[in-house]
């Protein structure tokens, strides 16, 4: 892991505490933004080689637990990430809260399990698990927990001491209210604890280094209406989600406090029915981290390009569409594009595909991916795999399995 900054200074646990063997290097770097932030001083700019936890390339909109930002669920994953106004299912709530309300079955669960960036480390995954009860024809309750786990890490001193195994992670607990509004809106909001625990309770200069921890909410909506396109019966849907907004995460008492990675997600769809057996949709979504963008700094510390970075977490979340350095063309290079297709035949087999855009200078995340999907009486399983731009991507060759279940008689709102 190679650190690049100005100005700051890294405590002892950095410099004399910790040398990692060379095999567990890669594994330090999908940590290395949140334990950057932790260890460093935030008085200047500072630049830290290295992926991070979603798979992108570290830039200068930089958050902590990042693992947030990675779409568990295997249907939306072979769609390119792209899904936050498509029809739902039981995963919607990692993509969209308000989706939940248009479910047509009483109740339901799904498990979801990725194998993450298994090019770079073999025993880093994630792990969703997420259901949902309807109330009644209008309100749905939902539920999940999200668990991301960076594996076993041998800690030993600067003089090869063994110092014992960490278990880095990192877990969110979700729960989640959906209302529709007649059968054409509806509007979600999940409440969410955050944990970090990257550090294991090692100490610093500054003193103890402990997990961290947070709660935020998603406030979503859903729109859709039926009509014909091609002579064909089509569903056209647009759906929102501001994601993790919420309290800023700190690892240490009086230390330094750090955004969570919230993220307005944008999008639309449209699935027309070709015939009795066959359907099709298409689906588009833009996505902005909310979130300040890390100014220009001279030799004094002192801004010459941007905006000063501390700030409420509302103030971040308005000021965050111009306060790049580079001006308007900056902000727009913030924004990623997900796109996707799933046709399905018969309701019973489906086949996805679909493209992830985002800058080279804003985390330059860029694949294919493709998927399948079947169903059957209860159950389904989605399957997903990711083909990176260049074989030397983090997230290249990445897996996603989702298994759905379903019970219960549809119910149709009225």
């Amino acid at each position: 892991m190679h650190i690049s900054s100005k100005n700051i200074n890294l405590p002892e646990i950095l410099l004399r505490t910790f040398r990692m063997n060379f095999k567990y290097i890669s594994k330090l770097a999908f940590s290395a933004l949140p334990l950057a932030l932790i260890f460093g001083r935030a008085n200047a700019q500072a630049t830290i080689s290295g992926t991070q936890t979603n798979g992108s390339e570290s830039n200068n909109v930089v958050t902590a637990v990042p693992f947030l930002l990675i779409v568990p669920d295997a249907r939306a994953g072979a769609m390119g990430d792209a899904g936050v106004a498509v029809p739902g299912d039981v995963n919607s709530a990692s993509i969209n809260p308000a989706k939940l309300a248009f479910l047509d079955k009483p109740y339901g669960f799904a498990v979801s399990y990725s194998p993450w960036l298994k090019n770079l480390v073999p025993d880093i995954n994630l792990a969703y698990l997420g259901g949902f009860y309807k109330l009644d024809d209008r309100n749905t309750l939902g539920a999940s927990l999200r668990y991301f786990s960076l594996g076993q890490i041998q800690l030993t001193d600067i003089n090869q001491q063994d110092l014992g195994i960490s278990n880095p992670n990192e877990l969110a607990l979700d729960v989640t209210f959906a209302r529709s509004f007649g059968k054409e809106f509806s509007l979600g909001s999940s409440l969410r604890y955050i944990y970090s625990n990257l550090t294991s309770g090692q100490f610093s200069s500054t003193g103890q280094v402990r997990g961290g921890s947070a709660v935020a909410v998603d406030i979503a909506g859903m729109y859709k209406t039926s009509t014909m396109l091609f002579d064909k019966n089509t569903i056209l849907s647009a759906g929102a989600n501001i994601s993790n907004i919420g309290t800023k995460m700190s690892y240490s008492d009086g230390g330094q406090s750090y955004f969570l990675p919230t993220n307005f997600k944008l999008g639309g769809a449209g699935t027309i029915a070709i015939d009795d057996f066959n359907t099709f949709t298409l689906a588009l979504d833009f996505n902005k981290l909310l979130v300040p963008t890390q100014p220009i700094y001279d030799s004094n510390n002192n801004i010459v390009s941007g905006k000063d970075p501390n700030r409420s977490v509302p103030a971040a979340i308005f000021g965050s569409f111009s306060d790049a350095p580079g001006g308007f063309s900056e902000e727009l290079k913030e924004v990623g594009i997900s796109t996707g297709f799933e046709y399905w035949y018969n309701q019973q087999f489906a086949i996805r595909g679909g493209y992830n855009y985002q800058s080279p200078q804003k985390g330059d995340i860029r694949y294919f991916t493709l998927g399948a999907g079947l169903k059957y009486n209860v159950f389904n399983i989605d399957f997903a795999y990711l083909v990176a731009s260049t074989q030397s991507s983090p997230l290249a060759n990445t897996l996603r399995f989702s298994l759905l279940f379903n019970f219960g008689e549809k119910k149709g709102l009225k």
